[in-house]
C-alpha cells in the first residue's frame, strides 16, 4: 500500500465547511484540528509506514490520525468511529474532507483504524501522533519545569480465569501452538480423557469437593506430563512461550501433597497470572479495600498548563514510584536547565527561606502522593538536585504501639534512642541499611507494654535511604510546603477524570497486552493533550506556535 495525500487546497464553495466554520466555536477540538491538522500530522509524517509507488493508496494519515484523535476523545469503537466520521459533518470538517458533494473521502472501512495502530506499532516511532502535540505545546511555551504524578487503574479486556480455566486454557494454547506431530505426541501424554476442544469447563458436580479434587489432580497431571516431554527438547519460540507460560500456571497456583495429588495452595502467589488470553494483566489495589482486574496507566502533567507530558503503563500490581523516573526523563535528561531554586547564589531549600528582595530562579520540582515518596526516587531527585513535593508516608505504628517516628535516629552517630532515654548503636547490613535491636533493655523497661509485645524486645529498622526520608519529612511539615502542594498537586487528578470520562476506552481498556494497552492510553493523552491546546487558543504560525490571550 502507497500513501494516500489528502487534498490541501479546500473547496471554497463547500457548504459543510463554511457551515462548521461559522457555528462551530473557534476553540473547539474541531475548529483547532481543521485549523492546525496539516501542521500537526501532514501525510509526509506517516510516509514510513507505507510502501513506496507499491498496491493501492493509503487513506490519507492525517484523515485517519484525525478520526483515531477523535474516537479516543468520544469513547468510540472503531465502527462506530467510521460512522460518526462518515455522518457528522464536524468530523468531516476537523478531518479536512469537506461535503458529501467533494472529492475528499466520503467514507472507509473501521479495518483501516485497526491497520493504521498496527503500522504505527510495528514502526520506529508509534507515539508519533502524542509527540506531535506535546511538541507543539512545547513550542507554544506550555511545559514548564514543573511535573504532578499519579496513576490510575485501567481495567482489563478479559475475564478472570479461576485455577481450572487457567490450566485447560494453557494446555489448550500449548496444543494449538505445536505442530501436528508434537500435539499428537503431547495429546498421548496426557491420562485425563479431556481432549481439551474445548474452553467450556468440564460436566461435573461442582458441589462434590471430591469430584472437584479429582479434576484438579487430574489437569494439573497433564500438564506436568506435557512439560515433562518437553523438557530438554529443542522448541520454536512460540510453542516455548506457550510452554512457559502453562509452566507458570501450574507453579503459581498448585501445590503436591506427600500422597502425590495436586491440589490448589491456600497461597496467593506474587505475581499471578489471572489470564492466558492476556498473561500480563495482573490483581491490582488502587485501596487496601479496593482491587481491580488489569493495568496502571500511569501520568506525568505540567500543572501550570495542564499539558500531559508523558504516559507509561504497567501490570496493575506495580508500584507507581518503580516508573516515575520514566514519567520525568525530560526533566532528569535535561541538564542545562536550572534545576533549583537559588537565593543569591545559594541553594533554597524551602520557599519560607526566601527574604523580601530575594530572587527566586524557576525550580524543577516534581509533585506526588505517598506512593511516589519512597527512598530511592526521593534520593534521584535530591541528587538531581530537583525540588521534591512528593509525600512521604510516616512509619506504620502497629497496634497503637510506638510509632517509628518516637525513636530518635542519630545517622550521625549510628544509633537510635528509644522514648525511655535508652540508646543503642545501629547494626549496618551490607546495603547500607541497617537495624537497631533494644532486646537487653526491653525486659524491664516500664514502656514496654506501650511498645512492643515481641518476646525480644523492640527493633528499629533504619533503611539505606533514611536520611533522604528523614529529610523529606521534614519538609513537608512546613506550611509553604503544604500549601503548595495543596494547590497544585491535584491538577494531575482532574487531568486523570479527564482521561478516565469514558468508560469505553477509558477505564475500560479497548485491546489486550501492555503495548497495545500502553499506545492506546498515549493516544488518549494526545487526544486531550489536543483538545487542551484548543482550548487555551494554541494557533501555529510561521516560526512556531502561541498562545492566544484569553
Amino acid at each position: 500500500m502507497t500513501l494516500g495525500v489528502a487534498d490541501k487546497q479546500g473547496d471554497l464553495f463547500d457548504d459543510v465547511g463554511r457551515f462548521c466554520a461559522g457555528a462551530l466555536p473557534e476553540r473547539s477540538i474541531y475548529s483547532f484540528l481543521a485549523r492546525e491538522r496539516d501542521r500537526l500530522f501532514p501525510d509526509e509524517a506517516f510516509a514510513d509506514l507505507f510502501d513506496e509507488n507499491k498496491g493501492r493508496r493509503s487513506v490519507p494519515p492525517s484523515v485517519v490520525a484525525t478520526v483515531m484523535v477523535l474516537q479516543r476523545l468520544e469513547g468510540l469503537s472503531d465502527r462506530e468511529a467510521v460512522e460518526r466520521y462518515c455522518f457528522d459533518n464536524r468530523w468531516r470538517y476537523a478531518a479536512g474532507v469537506g461535503g458529501y458533494d467533494a472529492n475528499g473521502w466520503t467514507s472507509f472501512s473501521h479495518t483501516v483504524l485497526v491497520d493504521m495502530r498496527e503500522r504505527l506499532r510495528r514502526s520506529g516511532r508509534p507515539d508519533r501522533i502524542f509527540e506531535a502535540a506535546l511538541g507543539a505545546a512545547r513550542d507554544a511555551g506550555l511545559v514548564g519545569r514543573k511535573r504532578a504524578l499519579d496513576s490510575t487503574p485501567l481495567y482489563d479486556a478479559v475475564a478472570t480465569m479461576d485455577t481450572i480455566t487457567l490450566m485447560r486454557s494453557a494446555i489448550r494454547g500449548l496444543l494449538k501452538a505445536a505442530e501436528v506431530v508434537l500435539e499428537d505426541e503431547l495429546r498421548r501424554a496426557m491420562t485425563s480423557g479431556d481432549d481439551y476442544a474445548s474452553a467450556a469447563k468440564p460436566q461435573i458436580d461442582w458441589d462434590d469437593k471430591d469430584a472437584q479434587a479429582d479434576l484438579v489432580d487430574s489437569r494439573a497431571k497433564d500438564a506436568y506430563a506435557c512439560l515433562a516431554y518437553l523438557d530438554g527438547s529443542e522448541l520454536g519460540p512460540t510453542v516455548e512461550e506457550a510452554a512457559r507460560l502453562l509452566a507458570t500456571v501450574v507453579g503459581q497456583d498448585l501445590e503436591e501433597g506427600s500422597d502425590g495429588i495436586f491440589r490448589i495452595a491456600r497461597k496467593v502467589a506474587t505475581d499471578r497470572v489471572i489470564s492466558t488470553v492476556d498473561p500480563e494483566t495482573r490483581h491490582g489495589h488502587k485501596t487496601q479495600a479496593k482491587g481491580f482486574d488489569g493495568y496502571k496507566g500511569h501520568v506525568a502533567v505540567d500543572p501550570d498548563s495542564e499539558i500531559i507530558t508523558a504516559t507509561t503503563v504497567t501490570p496493575g500490581n506495580a508500584g507507581d514510584a518503580g516508573v516515575a523516573e520514566e514519567l520525568i526523563s525530560d526533566l532528569l535528561d535535561d541538564k542545562d536547565a536550572d534545576t533549583t531554586g537559588e537565593k543569591n547564589g545559594t541553594t533554597v531549600d524551602d520557599p519560607g527561606d526566601l527574604q523580601d528582595g530575594d530572587e527566586k530562579t524557576p525550580a524543577t520540582t516534581v509533585y506526588g502522593d505517598n506512593a511516589y515518596g519512597s527512598g530511592p526516587f526521593q534520593r534521584r531527585l535530591e541528587d538531581e538536585g530537583i525540588d521534591s513535593r512528593c509525600k512521604t508516608q510516616k512509619p506504620n505504628a502497629t497496634n497503637g504501639l510506638f510509632g517509628k517516628e518516637l525513636f530518635t535516629v542519630d545517622l550521625e552517630d549510628d544509633t537510635v534512642t528509644c522514648p525511655a532515654g535508652v540508646t543503642v548503636s545501629i547494626r549496618r547490613h551490607t546495603d547500607g541499611g541497617g537495624i537497631a535491636k533494644f532486646a537487653e533493655t526491653c525486659a524491664s523497661c516500664a514502656l514496654r507494654a506501650q511498645c512492643t509485645k515481641a518476646k525480644e524486645g523492640r527493633s528499629i529498622a533504619v533503611g539505606p535511604n533514611e536520611a533522604v526520608l528523614s529529610r523529606a519529612r521534614a519538609r513537608q511539615k512546613h506550611s509553604d510546603w503544604i500549601a503548595d502542594y495543596r494547590a497544585t498537586r491535584p491538577k494531575v487528578e482532574r487531568k486523570i477524570a479527564h482521561l478516565m470520562r469514558r468508560k469505553h476506552g477509558g477505564r475500560r481498556a479497548r485491546v489486550r497486552g501492555r503495548v497495545r494497552v500502553a499506545a492506546d492510553f498515549k493516544l488518549l493523552a494526545a487526544a486531550v493533550n489536543l483538545a487542551r491546546l484548543g482550548t487555551i487558543g494554541a494557533r501555529s504560525t510561521h516560526t512556531g506556535w502561541s498562545v492566544a490571550g484569553p
